[in-house]
């Protein structure tokens, strides 16, 4: 398994409403990711605005497309 880590920014002045929309993932998007091969996701956001990410997949870019990779 491999591990990402990725950054970006969210507008300060946005970063309530960001908050907010991810405060709680719905089940069905967790699901998806979990089958596109995206494994122990997480986000983090500073009040500047810094966003990081991290994941884990066999295969980032099948999983960016939505499928897994052949076995």
């Amino acid at each position: 398994m491999n591990r990402y880590c990725f950054l970006g920014h969210v507008d300060p002045a946005n970063l309530a409403a960001y908050r907010e929309a991810h405060a709680a993932v719905w089940p069905e998007l967790l699901r998806a990711l979990r089958d596109a091969g995206w494994h122990n996701y997480s986000l983090h956001l500073r009040d500047d605005g810094l966003l990081v990410g991290y994941c884990e997949s066999d295969d980032l870019d099948a999983a960016r497309r939505g499928s897994r990779p052949p076995r």
